[in-house]
């Protein structure tokens, strides 16, 4: 009895320890602790707040964790301007792009299980993708007038083109070229259509370029999100929900916001280039490229997983090899410059990410091998292996110019806090 007694002690202390280590990864710490100044920290608490004050944004919620600890998640101003309510660290905000990394992983996963490789062509999952054409723009030197032809492809786009922004696709917001503006008359941008649609019409008109000659942000990660539906046989808010957001903990994640979530969501201030658009139930829509919402709180799990090559919380998404290969450079000698390119200098792109090369040459503070992107809303995040520090922005302004900015002024506050 004695003995049955002192086993039952011996595993139920052992299995407090794994549990504790477990959750450990997600506990708070004291910035010193982590190697980080609380000081330096409250850099990032006096700049928005005076932004803040200033009405440069409506409010703002930010987040830093350091050696699989946070140690700064701060809330400030307004989540909704209208009815004065405040800003907290459950805001949940529409995450734009930052939804693309996510797409990637999910990708990834479908990769490792040997559904899918990464060489082959789009077409053999989208037939319609088969045989594409790239539009051609002449200008006579004599009228300067432009005319338009096509001419065919001289390879097909694989998975990893889309991965890595190589298609050929496009958005139709970024420059007034004529491929540019056949995506806006054929509607692409449409909320009102499913994601099956929407890829169809995309299938239908010529390529901006010629696949795997150059960088350019486009529709690709939607077309992604196709692809994952059809070798996963679920839809996209499905397959997420099941393979990443329920396994994560990502609760506050997904394609709509809940009802009883309502009030929890962060409004753009007047100031907005463009209106919120959030649904309130299952959107017909299911962008892999920009439609989902979350928190910072959420996010940070996710980040958490990437750093831990692949696993949280003794669940696993994906093989450390894999990340690995995932934030390595996957452009070489392929231009890197094209609209929505950022940070620039210095970073190459990886299968969902933009991946730091150098030590120098960039125009931000960082390490080789840091790995981020950021949401048309505002929103952004990095996440630096070798200082094991990661670190999430979430804000709603809805303008381009504005998610620029706030990159650079988040990251450099960030890592000027690093003292160890």
């Amino acid at each position: 009895m004695k003995c049955r007694y002192s086993l039952f002690i011996i595993f139920s202390l052992l299995f407090f320890f794994i549990t504790s280590t477990a959750c450990s990864e997600l506990s708070t710490a004291q910035p010193e602790d982590v190697g980080l100044s609380s000081e330096r920290l409250n850099r990032i608490s006096a700049t928005l707040k005076a932004h803040v004050e200033k009405g440069v944004i409506p409010g703002a919620v930010a987040l830093v964790a350091r050696k699989g600890k946070i140690a700064y998640f701060e809330s400030f101003g307004m989540r909704d301007l209208e009815t004065s309510s405040p800003m907290q660290k459950d805001t949940i905000f529409q995450i734009y792009s930052m939804t693309k990394p996510i797409t990637s992983v999910g990708l990834m996963m479908l990769h490792e299980q040997g559904r899918i490789y990464l060489g082959d062509p789009v077409s053999k999952y989208i037939p319609e993708f088969k045989g594409l054409e790239v539009g051609v723009e002449k200008t006579d030197s004599a009228t300067g007038e432009k005319a338009f032809s096509t001419v065919p492809a001289n390879r097909e786009m694989t998975i990893q083109d889309l991965l890595r922004h190589t298609s050929g696709l496009t958005y139709s917001f970024f420059g007034k070229s004529k491929v540019n503006t056949m995506y806006k008359e054929a509607g692409i941008r449409g909320h009102d259509q499913t994601l099956a649609e929407m890829v169809t019409k995309i299938s239908k008109l010529p390529l901006a370029f010629q696949p795997g000659t150059r960088w350019a942000y486009s529709r690709s990660t939607d077309v992604l999100g196709r692809v994952i539906e059809i070798v996963s046989g679920m839809s996209l808010d499905k397959y997420f929900e099941e393979r990443i957001f329920k396994p994560l903990q990502m609760n506050d994640t997904g394609f709509y916001v809940k009802p009883e979530k309502i009030e929890r969501v962060a409004k753009p201030g007047p100031k907005a280039k463009w209106p919120s658009r959030y649904a309130t139930s299952t959107p017909k829509l299911f962008s892999g490229g920009g439609g989902l919402v979350s928190t910072a709180y959420d996010y940070m799990r996710f980040m958490q997983m990437l750093m831990n090559g692949g696993q949280l919380d003794g669940v696993r998404l994906l093989g450390e090899n894999t990340v690995e290969y995932m934030t390595s450079d996957h452009l070489g000698s392929i231009p890197k410059k094209g609209p929505g390119y950022f940070p620039g200098l210095g970073y190459g792109f990886g299968l969902g990410f933009s991946v730091r090369e150098v030590p120098g040459v960039a125009l931000l503070p960082g390490s080789v091998g840091d790995l981020s992107w950021a949401g048309a809303g505002g929103t952004c995040f990095f996440i630096n292996p070798s200082e094991e520090l990661y670190a999430v922005y979430m804000v709603s302004v809805n303008d381009f110019g504005m998610m620029h900015y706030y990159q650079r002024l988040f990251r450099t506050l960030v890592m000027q806090a690093i003292v160890d």
